[in-house]
C-alpha cells in the first residue's frame, strides 16, 4: 500500500464533466447534480483502510448537510482486475449513503487529478473547487477528532464565504490503483 496525499494547487478549478455508472444502475453526469448548492466528490474505494476508517463520518456528513443542498458523490476508479475487492459488484455491498459511481476507464479520476483514496474535492455553486482536504484531523480515531475540517468548510461555503484562503490540510490515503 502506497500512502499519498491529495494534490495541492487545484483550488478554483472548474469541475470536469463526467458520465459514469452508479451502483443504482444509472449513469450519472456532472449535470445530474446541478441542483446541489455544493457538490462533494470523494474518490474512494472498497478496500482502503483510510476510506473505511472515515466512511461512517462521510455518511454522517452526507446526512447532516443533505437538507442544506449539499450532495456527496463517491467515485471508485481503482483497477478492479488487480483489486477485485473494488469491483462494481462489490461496490454495491458497501454501506454508503450517497451515490457511488464506477470510473472503470479512470478518465474521471485523471480529469479531477485524484491521487489517493479518499481524495475529497468540494465544489461551490459555480462548480469551482473551494475545498480540497481531509474529513477531519484524526482519520484513525473518530473519538479523538478536534477539528471537523470538511464540515466547517461546508458551513462556510454555504454562507458564501471564500474558503480557498484558509489553510486546508490534504487528505491522505492509499494510492489510486491505476491500470
Amino acid at each position: 500500500m502506497v500512502l499519498l496525499q491529495s494534490a495541492p494547487g487545484l483550488l478554483g478549478n472548474s469541475a470536469p464533466a463526467f458520465n459514469i455508472p452508479g451502483t443504482d444502475e444509472k449513469n450519472h453526469t456532472l449535470d445530474s447534480f446541478k441542483d446541489a448548492k455544493v457538490l462533494v466528490i470523494v474518490f474512494m474505494c472498497n478496500h482502503c483502510p483510510y476510506v473505511l476508517a472515515v466512511l461512517d463520518r462521510l455518511n454522517q456528513l452526507s446526512d447532516e448537510f443533505k437538507g442544506f443542498g449539499v450532495q456527496f458523490v463517491g467515485i471508485n476508479a481503482n483497477d478492479a482486475d488487480q483489486y477485485p475487492d473494488d469491483s462494481f459488484e462489490n461496490m454495491k455491498k458497501l454501506p454508503i449513503a450517497f451515490p457511488y459511481l464506477h470510473d472503470e476507464t479512470q478518465e474521471t479520476a485523471k480529469a479531477y487529478q485524484a491521487v489517493c483514496t479518499p481524495d475529497i474535492l468540494v465544489y461551490d455553486e459555480n462548480r469551482k473547487l473551494a475545498y480540497h482536504g481531509r474529513v477531519d484531523d484524526n482519520w484513525e480515531n473518530e473519538n479523538e477528532v478536534i477539528a471537523r475540517e470538511l464540515a466547517e468548510a461546508l458551513k462556510k461555503i454555504l454562507k458564501g464565504e471564500d474558503v480557498t484562503k484558509i489553510e486546508q490540510h490534504p487528505s491522505m490515503g492509499c494510492s489510486i490503483k491505476w491500470k
